[in-house]
């Protein structure tokens, strides 16, 4: 449950948290009606917004929460109000009160086609074997404990099983780097990270430094999260108010490229800082100050790794990857850029300086300037011999 004060003024990271979600909410939102718009079998489908720890509406100070943000965007947006089931969670009863008043009293709320659900349960397996045996329609599903009661990887499996279906939750880093060395909240644990990781996690983290923990936790949350099959993961880290240690982790999964490239887009807007132009994909209110227990990710953390390359790397890992191919920009970029921190612009940056050094040929029409990347262009890379004469 949050403490007494979490809810009296939002926090810089708060306010961040909520933007990232909101934002990629209406972009996903777009996305599924226009997709369902020219499925002829789904006109008008529903689409669905699940907030399962969902908080009061309103800070003591009126600003506004995510859930208030949602239903504003829905009202604001005709189509998507005739179209939005919503589902807010919040098992504290004040905070659950004070949310549904504030969602009964948002101007125009009858305006809604789906009047809004507001549940006041816990978080445990009850509600998994609901979702569990639902043939859900495309959900956007907010997961956003307090500390990490609730959240499990059954839950986040689940909640991924039917088509348009994505996921962000919260990942308390500070609580859960001390229950994994918890007896008293094993199970809560086990089921995080599944009961084998977890284990082998706990005597991993017996041989690493302790600036070393973060990422290696993280890392086996994501590396959890992949064995579901195929998953597009993004984790954005949140510094405390000094800047200086982690406080949390909001983490993204979706299974389709484009929720996945949309959500780096919003992420990377959001981050504090970069590097080269590439987003650190952290926010840090002191962003100019540096962060004393920052270590980069190792060979011991793949997937971190990956996602912490600059961009003065990004040249040898295409001619690693395409040497002696040929591709489309389209195709390149959706194979490539996953697990990176690399984005659209970084690639069309980088090709026309491998374009200029003579690296790569381009095909493109008669008439187009070099330099020009669309979709359909077509990507010589050449191979070591050929670059040798």
């Amino acid at each position: 449950m949050a403490n007494n004060t979490f809810f009296d003024i939002q926090k810089e990271q708060s306010f961040i948290k909520t933007a990232i979600v909101t934002e990629y909410f209406n972009a996903w939102a777009n996305i599924i009606m226009t997709v369902q718009d020219k499925k002829r079998s789904a006109p008008e489908g529903r689409l669905a917004y699940i907030d399962l720890f969902a908080g009061p509406g309103y800070y003591k100070n009126g600003a506004k929460s995510t859930p208030i943000i949602v239903m504003e965007k829905a009202l604001n947006n005709y189509n998507l109000s005739k179209r939005l089931v919503t589902f807010f969670n919040e098992k504290d009863k004040e905070l659950f009160s004070s949310l549904k008043t504030a969602i009964e009293e948002l101007p125009n709320i009858k305006q809604l086609k789906f009047k809004p659900e507001i549940l006041n349960k816990e978080v445990g397996e009850d509600i998994v074997k609901v979702f569990r045996n639902l043939n859900l329609v495309p959900s956007l599903f907010f997961i956003d404990p307090w500390g990490y009661k609730g959240l499990s990887l059954e839950l986040i499996k689940t909640v991924l099983k039917d088509w348009g279906c994505d996921c962000i939750f919260f990942f308390n880093y500070n609580r859960i780097s001390m229950g994994l060395n918890n007896e008293r909240v094993e199970d809560h644990m086990d089921a995080l990270f599944g009961e084998t990781r977890a284990k082998l996690l706990r005597e991993k983290l017996k041989n690493v430094l302790p600036s070393e923990q973060e990422l290696t936790i993280v890392e086996e949350m994501c590396q959890a999260i992949k064995g579901m099959g195929k998953r597009f993961i993004l984790p954005f880290r949140f510094r405390d108010e000094k800047g200086t240690r982690t406080s949390h982790h909001l983490i993204f999964v979706s299974k389709d490229f484009l929720g996945y490239d949309t959500m780096k887009q919003i992420m990377a807007r959001y981050s504090s800082n970069s590097t080269q132009g590439v987003a650190s994909f952290e926010y840090n209110p002191t962003p100019t100050l540096f962060s004393v227990d920052f270590n980069p990710a190792s060979a011991n953390q793949p997937f971190l790794f990956q996602f912490s390359q600059p961009l003065e790397g990004l040249e040898n890992l295409l001619m690693e990857k395409f040497s002696g191919q040929t591709i489309s920009f389209k195709d390149l970029y959706q194979q490539h850029s996953v697990s990176t921190p690399y984005r659209e612009p970084d690639y069309r940056t980088v090709l026309k300086g491998m374009e200029k050094k003579g690296k790569i040929t381009v095909n493109r029409p008669n008439g187009l300037r070099k330099g020009s990347f669309k979709d359909e262009f077509k990507i010589y890379f050449l191979s070591e011999p050929d670059l040798l004469f």
